[in-house]
Order: structure tokens, then sequence, then C-alpha cells
């Protein structure tokens, strides 16, 4: 993991994406921050009782099992967006409807250990994808849900919008429990 990534200047991410900027190393080691918040969310997830598991704070409030699989959702479809910015594919990509996405993907269905078998997929398949852009390919821009992005700026996005929902687990749910 040595490849260094540069972190996006302003300019390469739409606004809305600062908050989840702020979560991150801003050093270049993205490849690291994501194998290193792997291994950290192993760990905080398997430190998790079924009833926490399961808890909402609201009742229009996704479960932890749902905000789970929505992290997951939401690194398919931006490694997607990054991949295709490398390729220098020219399309705007539609947005995605986030509560659509929780309400029909029956997480409650599902065990932890199938969650965090597609979690550790879908993050290893980030990191191989990363790993094989170009220093080029990584500052290519594109336009997703009406937003110009570069493409390293979209793996910045992963791993901050990761440690913005375990930020919100910790903070909102562990705390009213």
């Amino acid at each position: 993991m040595n490849k260094t990534i540069k972190f996006p200047s302003s300019g390469e991410y739409p606004i809305y994406a600062e908050m989840y900027m702020d979560f991150v190393k801003k050093d270049g080691s993205l490849l690291q921050q994501f194998h290193d918040n792997l291994l950290a969310t192993e760990e905080f997830v398997a430190s998790l009782s079924d009833e926490v598991l399961n808890y909402r704070y609201a009742p229009d409030k996704w479960s932890v099992k749902e905000v789970l699989v929505h992290i997951i959702d939401d690194e398919r479809i931006y490694a997607y967006r990054a991949l295709a910015f490398a390729r220098n594919d020219q399309t705007d990509l539609p947005g995605f409807e986030e509560t659509a996405y929780t309400a029909y993907a029956d997480t409650h269905t599902r065990s932890m250990q199938n969650i965090m078998t597609e979690y550790k997929a879908v993050r290893m398949a980030t990191i191989a994808l990363f790993d094989g852009f170009s220093k080029e390919a990584l500052l290519r821009i594109g336009r997703a849900n009406d937003n110009r992005t570069s493409v390293r700026a979209l793996g910045y996005h992963i791993a901050g919008h990761e440690l913005h929902h375990i930020h919100i687990i910790k903070k909102r749910y562990l705390a009213a429990i």
C-alpha cells in the first residue's frame, strides 16, 4: 500500500462531500485508509450485539445493519463512478435513491456474516481498483448526479462516507442504548 493518491483540491468534488472529506487523512494514504477502515469496521461490528445491530434510535431511522449495507451500496456505486471517469466515459451518470436502496435491501433477512462477507469483497475490489489507476486516471473528471468530481475525490468520498456513518453509529446509536 505504498502508492500515494493525493487528496483532491476543493474544486474536484461537490460541496456536500465536505462532510465526508473532513473524516479522512489528507496525506495521500487513501489505499492504506481503505485497508485500515476495513479492519476497524470489522472489529467494531464484531463487538456489537444483535440488539445493537437491529436497533433504530428513532422509528424512521435505519438500523445499524441497514447503515452497514448502505455503506456497501454507496461504495459500490462510487467505485463504479470512479471506474467510468477513469476510463474517460463522458456519460453523465445518474444519482441514486439511498432510501429506496435501503428499503429494498432486505437487510433484516441477512446474517451479519453475510453482510460482512459482502463488505470485505467490495472493499477489496475497491482497493484493487484504485491501486490500478494511473496518476492521469486519478485526475480525470466526470459528472454524476449533476456534480463534477474527480476519480481520486470519489475514493476519498468512499473512505470518508464510511467513517461518517461509523461516527454516527457510535454517537447516536450506542449513546441511546
